[in-house]
């Protein structure tokens, strides 16, 4: 009958004939549910990034909550396992999984239609920014946490097979966690947006919850001893289940925990240089990282079971993974530049573009950049990673009755440290030590594991140790590391480098001019001219007096140097995300005499807000004649937060009356965005500059022209003319606006959408 627990069936027929199907089913449950998770994690991460600004500062803090949350899950449901059997067990875990999904279908408006409003105005970074978005990821991650306990307890029935059960149950909810974490940025926010991404997750998690009420509802099978401890081993040499102090393997796990999240935002800072940071980075870097540790895990799961001393390899595990991280990035500045796919590489990261996915179709490219770079950077260490769970669990399991309370409670104890990984890297060391100094931190953890080796096997931990010490001692400092991955292939008399956990700048001279790169991307150019000083002194000229001018994103100074020409405005304030940039511009002038600049970096009218412009807007009761947002490729990471609708609407709520707002139109979809937002537009003949007013512009070109000639004391004769001749192209807006816009739930252009 359904439900019974006390069918007398032989072991090894039962094995075969009930438990193997059931325990199957339940994984492909579970792996299912890691799909959800990862969509809702990627989703979620973009819409609480509209809370506290785009960065790896906000990253940080949104990763850490959600860790927070997965552990407190752990710690609880683990707790709440130990005293339900096997059948409870599974009913609970359908009951998470309903949760969760009813929680994912209304996240999309709890996020942003009804947290977003209020939560905008919290300054950021902050505690209170990072307390917001724990209470905000606490329900729904709390519910996914407590889920792997439960279903332990559901479906571990015996000592002896547990490693290798709970291994592979995480095992193949890792990999559908890989798959989500694809399959999002590429796939379904493409197609649907985030407000499709979080319904198809939530589908998952009802599919995943009845189908648990199914396999709950058949027969299940006794389980053997289900209370009784393990028994010694019979003259096998090996460390029985519990053999070492359940505290130690806390401790252990807790600190493995914080290497490998540190690791993980080593690797996406490594990553998003390389690639030069598209929507498509994070998505990926997370699922080649968790597809690792799936594999991993699903091949240490068979195989722990004959392990005689799992302390022993979980340490050497533990050592190697953090030693061929170092490896792997040592590689990546010593390889000959002259080496195939080398060149090719560093071809790459000299080039001022990038590569515009969906723009292009190459495959050689994404191949390069999405597949195998990142597999040769993290794909050992992260299958090591995940080899070390099942091992765990070998080493712990010695009661089924309380397999899913040492689950909880390890969980608990690793995410703890994956959460103080991602604050400590993400918030300090970047800014610190920078990116070498961290990886050898993380080095020095690896240690760590090898004297714990050395406690209690001796000698034998003196090889990782000194190996780990030597790789140390090989990180590359940050110049040389920043110059590889610019594609600098020799030395340069100045070349400027500047990281913290926003960013990494670099100033590097290029045939007589300097480059701008921001995570590896070309920005700007210095010495002043063309594109950026059109975009500030346009509308500049068309306003009849900007006393008050703001100018999201900084970049070379060159837009926010135009827009202040007038010898009528009295404040210039800019928005700038980059921390280091600011601190790059000074170190330039203090090697290179670049009069444009200076005059910018000493005017006194100038203020620079180190902050994500959006947020400041939305944020102050600051009002402005102009605001400007300096150009940004609408294909990189965050940048449709600039470009939506919802964005120059907001931004005309903080102009004075008679103010104008003016962007950058890339793309046939921005100019649409931008002229539903405004009323009254501008532009020129080739709709690269849009100028906006929520009230008339008087059309007056002359005027115009006359005040850029006057204003040529500040911007210089050449960039004076090219002002006047483009004045000159100026004319009220008349195309068409029929079509998709950009929304934040749906950047249609940064996810590389068709028109």
């Amino acid at each position: 009958m359904p439900g019974t627990e006390s069918v007398a069936v032989p072991s090894g027929e039962r094995r075969a004939t009930s438990e193997t199907p059931r325990v199957i089913f339940a994984g492909l449950l579970f792996l299912v549910s890691g799909v959800a998770a990862l969509v809702y994690q990627v989703t979620w991460q973009r819409l609480l990034a509209l809370h506290s600004g785009v960065g790896l500062y906000s990253v940080a803090m949104i990763v850490a909550a959600f860790m927070a949350g997965l552990g407190i899950g752990s710690l609880v449901g683990g707790c709440l396992s130990a005293r339900v059997g096997p059948a409870a067990a599974l009913r609970a875990f359908a009951l998470l999984e309903l949760l969760i999904g009813a929680f994912g279908a209304a996240s999309s408006w709890i996020y942003y239609d009804w947290l977003y409003p209020w939560a905008v105005h919290l300054p950021s970074p902050s505690w209170s920014a990072g307390l917001l978005h724990f209470a905000a990821l606490l329900p729904p991650t709390v519910l996914m946490g407590m889920s792997l306990p439960f279903l332990v307890r559901a479906v571990v029935t015996d000592v002896e097979g547990a490693g290798r059960r709970i291994g592979w149950l995480y095992g193949v909810n890792v990999l559908g966690a890989a798959a989500g974490a694809l399959a999002t940025p590429w796939v379904l926010l493409p197609r649907g947006g985030i407000l499709g991404g979080v319904l198809v997750a939530a589908a998952a998690n009802g599919l995943v919850g009845l189908g648990a009420l199914v396999l709950g509802s058949l027969p299940a099978v006794p389980s053997r001893g289900d209370a009784a401890p393990a028994a010694a081993p019979a003259a096998t040499g090996r460390e029985p289940p519990g053999a070492r102090p359940f505290a130690l393997w806390v401790g252990l796990y807790a600190l493995s925990g914080f290497v490998a999240l540190s690791l993980e935002v080593v690797w996406f800072r490594l990553l998003d240089v390389a690639v030069k940071s598209t929507a498509f980075t994070f998505g990926t870097v997370l699922s080649v990282y968790l597809l690792g540790s799936a594999l991993g895990s699903l091949a240490g799961a068979p195989l722990v079971a004959r392990l005689r001393h799992p302390l022993r390899v979980f340490l050497v595990t533990q050592c190697a993974l953090v030693g061929l991280s170092a490896a792997a990035v040592i590689a990546l500045v010593a390889l000959p530049a002259h080496w195939p796919l080398v060149d090719w590489y560093l071809e790459y990261w000299a080039s001022y573009d990038f590569f515009k996915f969906g723009h292009v179709s190459d495959s050689t490219h994404v191949i390069r950049l999405y597949v195998v770079l990142p597999f040769a950077l993290l794909f050992l260490p992260t299958v090591l990673m995940g080899f070390s769970f099942p091992v765990l669990q070998r080493a712990v399991q010695d009661n089924p009755a309380t397999s899913g309370r040492r689950v909880g409670t390890l969980q608990a104890a690793n995410i703890a440290g994956c959460t103080a990984g991602s604050l400590l890297v993400g918030l300090v060391t970047l800014a610190l030590l920078g990116t070498p100094g961290t990886l050898r931190l993380l080095l020095a953890c690896g240690v760590a594991f090898a004297l714990v080796g050395l406690r209690y096997y001796g000698v034998s931990f003196v090889v990782p140790a000194t190996v780990l010490a030597l790789l140390a001692a090989c990180v590359p400092g940050p110049d040389r590391l920043w110059m590889r991955l610019h594609g600098m292939t020799r030395e340069v008399p100045v070349a400027i480098f500047d990281e913290d956990g926003t960013a990494v700048v670099a100033l590097t001279p290029e045939q007589g001019d300097w480059r701008l790169s921001i995570n590896g991307r070309g920005n700007s150019w210095l010495p002043y001219g063309s594109g950026h000083t059109l975009l500030g002194a346009l509308p500049a000229s068309v306003h009849p007096a900007p006393r008050r001018v703001a100018v999201v994103g900084l970049g070379s100074g060159d837009t926010a140097s135009a827009a202040s020409y007038r010898s009528e405005t009295l404040s210039t304030t800019v928005f700038e995300i980059a921390r280091p940039q600011p601190r790059a511009l000074w170190r330039l002038v203090g090697f290179v005499d670049i009069p444009d600049l200076r005059r910018l970096l000493e005017d006194s009218r100038l203020r620079i807000r180190l902050a994500d412009g959006r947020k400041a807007l939305e944020a102050a009761t600051d009002t402005y004649d102009l605001i400007e947002t300096d150009a940004t490729f609408p294909e990189t990471a965050g940048s449709g937060n600039l470009y939506s609708l919802e964005f120059f609407r907001a931004a005309g709520r903080r102009l004075e009356p008679g103010g104008v707002m003016c962007t950058w139109s890339p793309t046939p979809r921005v100019y649409r965005t931008f002229r539903t937002a405004f009323p009254h537009v501008l532009e020129g003949e080739e709709r690269g500059v849009l100028i906006g007013s929520l009230d008339p512009i008087s059309f007056e070109p002359e005027v115009w022209r006359a005040r850029a000639r006057e204003g040529a004391s500040r911007l210089g004769a050449a960039r004076s003319l090219e002002v006047v001749e483009a004045l000159g192209r100026l004319r009220p807006a008349s195309g068409s606006i029929e079509g998709t816009l950009n929304r934040d739930l749906f950047p249609r252009d940064e996810l590389a959408v068709e028109q």
